[in-house]
């Protein structure tokens, strides 16, 4: 594994937090993001924000930080693009905040994100991050879902490590992330190119207390576009997820990381299943198969080969369907 050094900061004037916000072909998504930090903004002593960009090639973010901003928000941008990844590391690499928050560019936060979790903080000086529940927005902002009540109450999270690991319940714009917990643990592991945040949250919850709060604060743009929908098609983002369960698996004890690899391999072994049927109804057989490909890597059980059975079947069908009808 490779992951990037965070030095730490000598600077005993720095702000309270760093508003981190990495881009990449976003610029669309990225005012909205920019407003929802700004009418939160505590003034530049006590807020950096800073938008990190990828090297775009098809907008130009530095137009929207400059046309909102009005020097408010500072704008880096890559030689050349380096990734998510390198990205993200980059951003915590830039920070000077004690406290990182990381925002997509296509992501948003809601009202009281940052004094809401600024309390919680402040009030558990133990924990090393903080984060909210959350809802998944889509293209045009309209609401589709809320994240459930897991668990049902604020609180620092009980065995945090463990219940992060079963399955990926924080998506970044939610989570806020004491600086010094990335100096001591590095950045974002350079193996992965997607799930490298849910890698991460585990990885800080194997190390320090978590705090949850319930209260929805945030939006997680679902959309085409986005890291994971651009390698959904060819079955890549599932098989980072498999690959962040191997690495984050070493965080445990050996006689704990039979049980946490299990419960995460057959809970995205299922949802692998799903979005195969999702991906074979829509007529994309070829995605479809590359997510089969994973999710029999997954989990090898006989529930796994029904569920790739039926897909396969409702595929043929498909196929024979099309064909009577050109027959007529």
């Amino acid at each position: 594994m490779s992951r990037a050094t965070v030095p730490p900061i000598a600077d005993a004037a720095r702000p309270r937090w760093s508003v981190m916000i990495p881009t990449y072909n976003c610029a669309r998504y990225l005012e909205t993001a920019l407003r929802s930090v700004l009418a939160q903004d505590p003034g530049p002593e006590a807020m950096q924000i800073e938008v990190v960009d990828d090297h775009s090639t098809a907008d130009d973010p530095e137009d929207v930080v400059m046309r909102l901003g009005g020097g408010r928000v500072a704008f880096h941008r890559q030689p050349e693009n380096i990734g998510v990844v390198g990205n993200l590391n980059t951003c915590l690499q830039r920070s000077r905040g004690e406290l990182v928050h990381l925002l997509h560019g296509d992501d948003l936060i809601l009202e009281g994100f940052y004094r809401t979790l600024d309390d919680d903080l402040r009030e558990h000086a133990e924990a090393g991050a903080a984060y909210c529940r959350h809802l998944y927005v889509d293209e045009r902002g309209r609401q589709i879902d809320a994240a459930p009540f897991e668990p049902p109450s604020s609180g620092i999270l009980l065995d945090g490590a463990r219940f992060l690991a079963a399955e990926q319940r924080i998506m970044t714009p939610c989570i806020v992330v004491r600086r010094s917990v990335y100096e001591e643990l590095g950045g974002f592991d350079d193996w992965l190119a997607c799930a490298e945040d849910w890698e991460m949250w585990v990885r800080v919850a194997a190390r320090f207390p978590v705090y949850y709060d319930e209260r929805l604060l945030a939006c997680y743009r679902l959309h085409d576009d986005s890291n994971t929908g651009r390698n959904l098609h060819d079955g890549r983002s599932l098989e980072y997820t498999r690959l962040a369960i191997e690495l984050f698996a070493a965080y445990f004890e050996p006689s704990e990381r039979r049980a946490v690899t299990r419960t995460a391999f057959s809970r995205y072994a299922t949802s692998g299943l799903e979005t195969a049927r999702r991906l074979q109804s829509n007529g994309d057989a070829a995605a479809a198969r590359a997510q089969l490909r994973v999710v029999w890597r997954l989990e090898k059980s006989l529930r796994t080969a029904a569920g790739i059975a039926r897909v396969v079947a409702g595929s043929l069908a498909r196929r024979m369907s099309r064909g009577s009808q050109v027959a007529r």
